[in-house]
């Protein structure tokens, strides 16, 4: 083999392995710094697409799941008024017996019972107009505006077919509207404390202040104060402990109805943390790099660079002979 110094082959091959085996341990080490197994798109187009789109589904995912923590907060909320509300009926009953069935009782003493009684009732009132963040707990009317209950002249019937005009929509997915919901019903209150009087004690259905008649033109008694504040007594003539029974029993379906709502959505908010669970696990599979098999990458083509640089170096001193020759 002729002795030239013009072109080296052994340099320029050591050279070549040497740039080789140092881009390899470049990439390495950027894998194992960025913890991902794809760092360039040119790598793999295919599973990073993939991955994009799993990721914007995550994403998608947790506005889903604020979506139903807020549903459950509504719920919780509107649980907890009626169970107050429930109280309140409750005392209302207590008061009638305590001044109406103790002949022990003073007229003053039954005036002070009475006084209660109308507070309670200016409660309701109050109670009724509860909101949360802005949009009513409580139906008055069918339709809803701007959050809050609508100014037409239908009112909401406890039980009754406009229901759904006061329904709020929870969509527990990641495909949004085109997804999975659940209702979340705002309490028909005031319809549910209207009862009508007879033999039979029944809900009244269209709710009104005061003493009224229905449609069926049987006696009413909405046990809530009306806007101007007008109440009524507990001497009331046909007001009995059956109305307050009743409505009791009315308020009891008002919470079961919103602990059905909250029911869906705890096990809705656990499936979409399941799912938010499982994605980011797919996700890792596919894209999160091998730290024991990188690892095993970097040494090796840390070696392969250092005795490629070493081989440059001993090819480079075959010239060293050429200079011996020429001596």
């Amino acid at each position: 083999m002729p002795l030239t110094i013009s072109n080296n082959s052994a340099v320029a091959s050591a050279s070549y392995y040497l740039d080789k085996n140092q881009k390899a341990l470049q990439h390495s080490i950027k894998k194992l710094a960025s913890g991902k197994r794809i760092i360039a798109p040119n790598e793999d187009p295919g599973t990073l697409s993939v991955v994009m789109k799993l990721n914007a589904s995550v994403q998608r995912m947790k506005g889903a799941k604020n979506n139903v923590q807020n549903g459950i907060s509504f719920a919780e909320v509107q649980d907890g008024m009626l169970a107050t509300i429930g109280k309140i009926v409750s005392r209302m009953a207590e008061l009638k017996g305590m001044a109406t069935q103790d002949p022990m009782k003073s007229s003053q003493d039954i005036e002070s019972y009475n006084n209660e009684f109308v507070d309670l009732q200016k409660q309701l009132r109050d109670i009724n107009k509860s909101t949360f963040n802005g949009v009513s707990l409580f139906a008055d009317y069918a339709g809803t505006k701007d959050g809050l209950d609508g100014t037409g002249n239908t009112k909401t019937v406890f039980k009754g077919s406009d229901t759904a005009d006061n329904i709020i929509e929870i969509y527990t997915s990641s495909e949004g509207s085109s997804g999975t919901k659940i209702s979340l019903y705002r309490s028909a209150l005031l319809s549910a404390l209207t009862i009508g009087s007879g033999a039979s004690i029944a809900n009244a259905q269209e709710w009104n202040q005061g003493v009224g008649t229905n449609s069926n033109n049987t006696k009413t008694f909405g046990l809530f104060a009306d806007d101007n504040g007008a109440t009524i007594n507990l001497n009331e003539d046909g007001l009995s402990m059956g109305i307050f029974e009743q409505a009791v029993a009315n308020i009891a379906y008002l919470r079961a109805q919103t602990s059905g709502g909250m029911s869906r959505l705890n096990f809705a908010a656990d499936s979409l943390s399941s799912m938010e669970t499982n994605m980011r696990a797919a996700i890792g599979r596919i894209e999160d790099v091998d730290i024991a098999e990188e690892s095993a990458n970097l040494a090796k083509f840390s070696i392969l660079t250092q005795a490629a640089a070493a081989m440059v170096a001993q090819a480079n001193s075959t010239n060293d002979v050429a200079l011996m020759l020429l001596r």
